[in-house]
């Protein structure tokens, strides 16, 4: 048994190294352009935020370093998405968004691995207590797919809901969860089985929706850019 869950973490692994890649295609953009346009950053700063706590649970919790590997991986990719984001972001967002940053990914793990080593002496119950956080904050991303869900029946169209992202969602979760249930892992288990559902309903919809004809919409161009960055957001490798 350990070995097949072995074998499926690997597997997961390099499904979410694909995942955690998606976004290079839109800071080439960036890069080219030299300016962040429309972009938001607060979905890679989210994502740098559950990677890196991710990487402590696995360096914590016993037989899981391929959740800290890929995590790890995840949390220096996520770094750079954030550099690049803050060197090419407007002169007016570049406070505001070191301030989150300094916030997100700096305060708040400092506070939460203190928190659980100094309230919890038990290796094993500070491993829970990360694992009850991790997957605490992973449920409450998930609250983005929803939003780029209801884009795509609001438009009928399922332009900010590519088909190959919606899959790797899709085959993230589900693998990461049957790798969870092989280690008898709940906290990886919850968070990747809400992704395994959040995806399958995004591939219902985008069979539902390929061909559809698609509406007009009053939205301006702000707020398309805004759902397709919340529809990025839930592409990240919320397993881990």
């Amino acid at each position: 048994m350990a070995e097949a869950s072995f074998y499926i973490g690997v597997i997961g692994n390099v499904i979410s190294v694909l995942v955690f890649l998606s976004p290079v295609e839109t800071f080439w953009k960036i890069v080219k352009r030299k300016s962040t346009e429309e972009y938001k950053s607060l979905p890679y700063i989210c994502t740098l935020l559950g990677s890196s706590l991710w990487t402590y649970y696995g360096i914590v919790t016993p037989g899981e370093y391929l959740v800290s590997t890929v995590n790890g991986f995840g949390a220096l990719v996520e770094i750079i998405y954030v550099f690049l984001f803050v060197l090419y972001a407007p002169r007016h967002l570049k406070l505001h968004t070191i301030v989150v940053v300094a916030m997100l990914n700096v305060l708040f793990p400092i506070t939460a691995i203190a928190a659980t080593r100094s309230a919890f002496k038990d290796e094993k119950t500070r491993s829970h207590s990360m694992g009850f956080i991790c997957a605490g904050l992973n449920i409450i991303m998930y609250g983005s797919p929803l939003s780029a869900m209801k884009t795509v029946v609001t438009t009928k169209s399922v332009k900010y809901m590519p088909f190959w992202l919606s899959f790797f969602l899709f085959l993230n979760g589900a693998i990461w969860a049957v790798y969870a249930s092989l280690q008898h892992d709940v906290f990886l288990l919850v968070p990747n089985g809400v992704g395994f559902v959040f995806g399958t309903m995004q591939l219902i919809l985008y069979g539902i929706y390929r061909n559809a004809k698609p509406v007009s919409s009053s939205k301006g161009s702000s707020d398309i850019v805004a759902d397709e960055e919340k529809g990025l957001t839930s592409r990240v490798p919320l397993l881990t």
